[in-house]
């Protein structure tokens, strides 16, 4: 059945796909656009059938949150020295997109829940998107000008393909699917198996061991290896700890593209010295990281467990392996008391039973998997995937296009180790097998040939809540044809740069072309610089020392208005200062405006405006403010001076 026509389809409601339709209706008020949403809820991850009692995030409160809405306090019993439990960011969700309000529609009243996009291909104007809604299963074809990927990494369940799976005879359950089972409050559960190796994993395990089960973790040899896990215990507040990690001088201490190539990083990826600073540095990170659980020092009960299976097999800088944030108090007591920890293959599954490769037999009632998850792109077909520059199978991918990126890489992994001298002798480590070709986006969003689809909450992040908003307002841009992009060989040259330092920096996890764990700031700051946005930096000194956080993102929206202005609205936003959407201002509208041209700028965001009765002089030379509450104003001149100075020093 053919469906409507919009101007923007966004794939996925969760916290990319909700900055991404705030944003392009900020600039767009009246433009027709719709999210496509698989679930009954947004939240991607976060949504409220997938979250559980243990699960926490991994940012501290005052950091896990949109810029323009602030967060409640959770309770302090819901809260581990700054992190707090999962829930909340749910509720949070739920409540953003009913307080955003455009041409008298909210956020909500936009998206499609329980829509499963099954198809999506080009076509003449646009996308076509198939797809059918639960419950009727009706195929439903939507038709839109621009197409916006927002399914995110951690939609799709990576589960392991056990043989003898048919036989086993009891539940296997994804992480994805933890917070709606039953398996730990049904008593004929007594025996959990936990496969995986990462922060999902150890969340299962510590979940079943609190709930009374007798619990086995078993991580394959074939595979990365334990995860580290850093405990948000700790003498400073996590809060302190994250801030430490966005402050742009610390960015320098680990090797990026998005760092300047200055004095001050030739310094220290260049010379005897510096790199010297530097090992010393990561070492003492890692022996911090390292020695914190005790592997070896918990008794002989811990011993006798298998509890040193858990001691990550590379350093913590390289991260090869999975991460995470530890936010129970107890947990290492936990884990070295009460769980049977195997560093070992499964050879079969057989009736109520796992026999490892070694031969032992590990008796058990359900199987819960923490073993990751793969990109939500199966919906476009083949020869999409390599003109759209996303993963796909290395033996599909065009063999005139693979020795084209092999010359590519080839050249910037020289260009790499030349700049990274550090990078050319990882350790000993286990290198996941490439099975895929890398994303290869431009900044991370872009396809190379296509301008009217993006894709965002693509690349493996710290924090998904800034890096959703800054990569909001370079896709609008980006759609709106207001960026200057490179020529196409320059943005070749570009990602293939970004794919081999990947691998150099992040070894297995660096595969994909996507992870950049330890780049944020510098990855934001990027993604403004090219549209010539700048209130995100401070004066001098403090733009280098003072971390970065949501209140640098209070004044991008009114600049970048006034850089590169806003769409008439036509209707009341009717809600006041809560529909965000009601600061109208013409295009292109001048920096200065002549006293005579200023309409009323303190208007109540209620009332509506006939904009008919604005002549075509007011509306170029004026700006209309809608809000009751006034945009901040823009950085000096003087005050951007000193930004783009400390930039150079920097």
């Amino acid at each position: 059945m053919e469906g409507p026509r919009f101007d923007v389809a966004v794939i996925g409601a969760g916290i990319s796909g909700i900055a991404a339709a705030k944003f392009y209706l900020d600039i767009h008020p009246n433009c027709k656009l719709i999210l496509l949403e698989k679930d009954a809820s947004v939240g991607g991850v976060w949504n409220q059938s997938r979250v559980f009692d243990t699960f926490y995030t991994q940012s501290p409160f005052g950091t896990w949150e949109y810029s323009d809405m602030p967060m409640p306090r959770p309770p302090e019993e819901d809260m581990f020295n700054g992190v707090f439990k999962a829930k909340y960011t749910s509720q949070y969700l739920e409540e953003y997109i009913d307080r955003r309000v455009y041409a008298s529609k909210t956020i909500r009243q936009r998206i499609k829940f329980k829509f499963h996009v099954q198809h999506i291909t080009k076509e003449c104007g646009g996308w076509a998107i198939s797809g059918s809604s639960s419950p009727s299963r009706q195929e439903v074809v939507v038709h839109s000008a621009k197409l916006i990927i927002a399914s995110g990494l951690t939609s799709v369940p990576k589960m392991p393909r056990l043989s003898g799976q048919e036989n086993f005879g009891y539940p296997i359950i994804h992480q994805k699917d933890f917070g709606q089972s039953t398996v730990l409050s049904t008593p004929d559960f007594e025996r959990i198996t936990v496969l995986g190796s990462a922060k999902s994993a150890a969340d299962l395990v510590y979940d079943s061991v609190q709930a009374g089960k007798k619990v086995t973790w078993i991580i394959r040899k074939t595979g990365t290896g334990p995860g580290f896990f850093v405990s948000a215990e700790s003498k400073f507040p996590s809060k302190t700890i994250y801030a430490l990690g966005t402050m742009r001088i610390v960015t320098t201490l680990t090797p990026s593209l998005f760092n300047a190539d200055s004095w001050w990083n030739r310094f220290l990826q260049r010379t005897r010295i510096g790199k010297k600073q530097l090992t010393n540095f990561w070492d003492a990170v890692n022996k911090s990281v390292a020695d914190a659980p005790k592997f070896y020092d918990r008794g002989p009960e811990a011993k006798k467990n298998g509890f040193h299976n858990l001691k990550p097999i590379s350093p913590v800088f390289w991260q090869n392996q999975g991460a995470g944030l530890i936010n129970r108090p107890n947990f290492w007591d936990t884990i070295a008391q009460n769980v049977q920890i195997h560093y070992e293959d499964i050879q079969e599954l057989q009736k109520n039973n796992i026999r490892l490769k070694s031969g032992e037999d590990i008796r058990c009632d359900a199987i819960l998997c923490g073993t990751g998850w793969t990109p939500s792109l199966s919906f476009f077909d083949q020869d999409l995937l390599a003109d759209l520059g996303i993963p796909q199978p290395i033996e599909t991918f065009p063999l005139d296009e693979a020795k084209m990126w092999e010359r590519l890489e080839g050249d910037a992994d020289r260009e790499v180790l030349n700049r990274f001298p550090f990078l050319a002798d990882p350790p000993e480590h286990y290198h996941t097998p490439m099975t895929e070709t890398p994303y290869r986006l431009y900044n991370g969003i872009a396809p190379l040939r296509d301008h009217s689809i993006v894709f965002v909450g693509h690349v493996m992040i710290a924090n998904y809540f800034r890096v959703a908003e800054c990569q909001a307002i370079w896709a609008t841009a980006y759609l709106d044809d207001k960026v200057k992009i490179p020529p196409l060989e320059q943005r070749q040259r570009m990602v293939a740069l970004f794919v081999a330092l990947c691998r150099r920096r992040y070894l297995s996890n660096g595969n994909k072309g996507h992870w950049m764990s330890a780049e944020q700031t510098g990855y934001t700051d990027r993604l403004f610089h090219e549209l010539g946005l700048s209130s995100h930096r401070r004066f001098w000194l403090w733009d280098a020392f003072v971390p970065t956080g949501k209140k640098d993102l209070h004044r991008l929206r009114a600049e970048y208005i006034d850089k590169f202005g806003q769409e008439i609205a036509t209707q009341s936003s009717g809600k006041g200062n809560e529909g965000f959407g009601a600061h109208w201002v013409p295009w292109r509208q001048p920096r200065e405006q002549s006293p005579s041209s200023k309409l009323d700028e303190t208007a109540s965001s209620t009332r509506t405006i006939n904009t008919a009765s604005i002549s075509p002089r007011q509306r170029i030379s004026s700006r209309i403010r809608l809000s009751s509450r006034p945009a901040p104003p823009l950085r000096s001149r003087w005050s951007r001076t000193w930004s783009r100075f400390s930039k150079v020093i920097w």
